[in-house]
């Protein structure tokens, strides 16, 4: 088993730790808040965490060295962590919306994870979008690929208030990577709405010659892939028109730690998991090969 550290302890970090515990090949060997005393910090030891400590990155890098590290801090804190993890031998996991690392998205490139040791996940909202966005773009050849998430105002913490700019910045440019869209635009509203109402992406392509029977095929192809890393997930809209394509998505959170509109968070946290499974994978493949 490889043995993970989770910076923060927000929901995400607290999904993340669950998801770890449930793991067949990670280890939770260190959970690190900020606070002493915090909320969190009391709620990843009930998880099963024995070892938990205040201190952020500081008492991460104290407590000894670690297979993989899942930063579920900040945009903002994310360089800083990265630049003092860098020398540690350590896989870091971002699951901020910062632009470094190599951006992995399960059904798209998640092979590929195990080849990195700095793993970027773009943002919920690429995680959501992207597997649909790049499913059309393989026969189709977008000019113009526009998401739009709405997100719960109850699943949308601090750190990620303070970090829209570099969410959008993100976003954007991970869907133009993926699609080769001459131009891609990401804009995420947050809602009050009461009851809250579960994670949605709205995602438009404009292309020529999109035809309704292959684009839908297309979706639902990329759906059935989603479903099976996020089983929250489903496609309640697909509408095809002259040179444009019109996708909704939403995403229900399906897991103990997360109320269910926050499939923001369940997205990406099922998405860092997987990359640390990959690396779990081929280093256990590693060690058949040695012996």
């Amino acid at each position: 088993m490889l043995t993970t550290a989770v910076l923060g302890t927000g929901f995400l970090g607290l999904d993340l730790i669950d998801r770890i515990q449930n793991s067949p090949s990670l280890q939770c060997a260190l959970v690190v808040g900020r606070a002493p005393g915090s909320r969190g910090l009391a709620q990843a030891a009930e998880l099963g965490c024995t070892t938990t400590t205040a201190g952020g990155i500081d008492a991460l890098l104290d407590a000894g060295r670690f297979d993989i590290v899942f930063d579920a801090t900040s945009a903002f804190d994310h360089p800083e962590h990265a630049k003092r993890l860098a020398d540690t031998g350590a896989v870091l996991v971002d699951l901020t919306p910062t632009s470094t690392g190599a951006l992995i998205v399960p059904t798209v490139n998640g092979h590929q994870a195990a080849a990195h040791r700095h793993i970027g996940l773009v943002s919920c909202g690429g995680q959501a979008s992207i597997p649909v966005l790049h499913a059309l773009a393989q026969r189709y050849q977008p000019t113009y690929v526009e998401m739009v998430a709405t997100a719960a105002t109850a699943s949308v913490g601090r750190a990620s208030r303070l970090n829209l700019d570099e969410y959008l910045f993100t976003t954007q440019d991970a869907i133009g990577q993926f699609t080769g869209a001459e131009r891609a635009k990401a804009i995420l509203n947050i809602s009050a709405a009461q009851p809250a109402p579960p994670f949605r992406i709205a995602m438009t392509v404009v292309a020529d010659g999109v035809e309704q029977e292959p684009v839908r095929t297309m979706v639902e192809s990329a759906e059935a892939d989603m479903r099976a890393v996020v089983p929250g997930y489903r496609v309640t809209s697909c509408t095809v028109t002259d040179k444009s394509v019109r996708v909704i998505a939403e995403v229900t959170a399906t897991r103990g730690q997360l109320p269910v509109h926050a499939g923001n968070l369940e997205v990406i946290s099922a998405a860092a998991i997987h990359a640390a499974e990959q690396h779990a994978a081929a280093t256990h493949g590693a060690k058949e090969l040695a012996r």
